[in-house]
């Protein structure tokens, strides 16, 4: 008998230890918990604001810039073709610098190395653009992200980050996304917290923002101190959500409530 209170025992613990994870024929993009209006103007280009900051991007895309004077386009190409699948597979590994890197670092990684100019802040408007422009040519691809024994570092740290508990609040990522995903707070309903359409349009902004701004603001509202954009941090937690939601499409760019 006492074998078997053991056993069960175990069993409750390990039953509680993977609670957390949401399997993948339920995971749901935050696309399905909102409601038709809001569906359609993501659904429809000519309704969707974000689509102003793609059209700017497109036309940061093909802009000399830099002591270089040179435009992305003299090196890309179309974006439509050099850049498909390439936010599907970021954050991303670069072997030159030896550490991960997210779209936005990667390019203004470009702009320093290739343009030689200034590195554009984040949240700036022509960032998110150019994010958006270079995002928006992966959507409906499948998110592919594949750890590598130079990633898995990043990707362990940032699944450790989803679940610490954190703030004066004291709850982690997971406890919100992964157990109580679809349940109602302060009258929204709770996502599952996969990023597939950023940088993304959110009501609440009324304007266009990052992964990142978003994660900060989950960190501010658990009352914690929000890391500083572009940390190390942040960029592990951003490969982590990407890993997490593998397989599901890119949306970019997603409207949000």
């Amino acid at each position: 008998m006492r074998r078997i209170i053991t056993g069960a025992g175990l069993l409750l613990a390990l039953a509680h230890a993977f609670a957390q994870d949401i399997p993948p024929g339920d995971r749901r993009s935050g696309y399905e918990q909102m409601g038709r209006e809001t569906r359609a103007m993501q659904d429809d280009d000519s309704a969707n604001p974000a689509t102003f900051w793609v059209l700017e991007g497109e036309t940061s895309w093909s802009k000399k810039t830099g002591t270089a004077n040179r435009a992305c386009s003299e090196c890309h190409g179309d974006a439509a073709a050099s850049m498909k699948g390439v936010a599907a597979r970021h954050p991303a590994f670069d072997a030159k610098r030896g550490r991960l890197m997210n779209l936005e670092q990667r390019i203004n990684a470009c702009r320093v190395e290739r343009q030689e100019a200034k590195p554009l802040a984040y949240e700036s408007r022509e960032l998110l653009a150019l994010t958006a422009y270079v995002a928006r040519q992966s959507r409906g691809m499948p998110i592919k992200i594949a750890p590598n024994p130079q990633s898995q570092p990043s990707l362990d740290a940032g699944r450790a980050l989803y679940n610490r508990k954190i703030g004066q609040i004291d709850l982690s990522c997971a406890q919100c996304h992964d157990q109580n995903w679809g349940r109602h707070l302060a009258g929204n309903a709770i996502p599952q917290a996969h990023p597939t359409g950023y940088p993304i349009y959110r009501l609440e902004w009324q304007g266009v923002g990052s992964l990142q701004r978003r994660l900060r603001n989950c960190m501010s509202g658990l009352r914690a101190e929000a890391y500083d954009y572009g940390s190390q941090e942040l960029v592990d937690l951003e490969y982590y959500l990407m890993w997490r939601a593998r397989g599901m499409k890119v949306e970019t760019p997603a409207v949000r409530p």
